[in-house]
């Protein structure tokens, strides 16, 4: 027996189902996909970098969101959660609800076992389409290693890792050079978790 075709819901039904939901789902293609939660290492960085954030930006046309906003990748159809996001300039919005983001400037993911592989893998791809965005980094949780991809003149993207507490990291798009050891301030490294030199 052939099963019954899976019910594909619309960009229209999926924010109506996720605007009344109790936790958060990415979307895409047709199929929701729900966000398991964060551990006490995840949220420190979080917490660590939009304060940072937060404070170079203060007195600039920047604003500065934590992981409940939602991002609308259009050039793929993504909706999804930065656990941080920054956009300068005047923010665009989805519609009237001024709840889902259409024009990030920066993105900053931190990673989960979980979800890594699709951090680094195809989320990354779909972020990097984002004609707005300028800068994305992928912040390990349990060791000392950040990515961060940056737009080039010509459109294209390098990359640079880091991999040491006293290394800063050149946010271009926003004019900051934020401190790694700030953004893994207070976090306990497991002791058994490799080094990026061991990896």
């Amino acid at each position: 027996m052939s099963s019954l075709p899976k019910h594909r819901m619309t960009p229209e039904e999926y924010l109506k189902y996720e605007r009344a939901a109790e936790y958060k789902s990415e979307f895409y293609d047709g199929e929701v996909f729900a966000m398991a939660g964060a551990s006490r290492n995840h949220n420190l960085i979080v917490a660590n970098v939009v304060a940072e954030l937060r404070t170079h930006l203060k007195k600039r046309p920047c604003r500065v969101y934590p992981s409940d906003m939602r991002v609308k990748i259009s050039e793929s159809g993504l909706y999804t959660y930065p656990d941080v996001v920054v956009v300068c300039g005047e923010p665009k919005f989805e519609d009237d609800e001024f709840d889902t983001l259409l024009n990030p400037t920066l993105v900053v993911e931190v990673l989960s076992k979980s979800t890594a592989a699709y951090d680094r893998g195809p989320k990354a791809h779909h972020y990097r389409k984002v004609s707005s965005l300028k800068d994305y980094l992928i912040i390990e949780q349990e060791t000392c290693r950040i990515d961060h991809y940056t737009r080039q003149p010509d459109g294209g993207w390098g990359i640079s890792d880091y991999d040491r507490l006293e290394d800063t990291i050149s946010l271009t798009s926003i004019g900051f050079e934020l401190a790694v050891a700030e953004i893994y301030d207070k976090v306990e490294f497991p002791e058994t978790a490799p080094s990026l030199r061991e990896a």
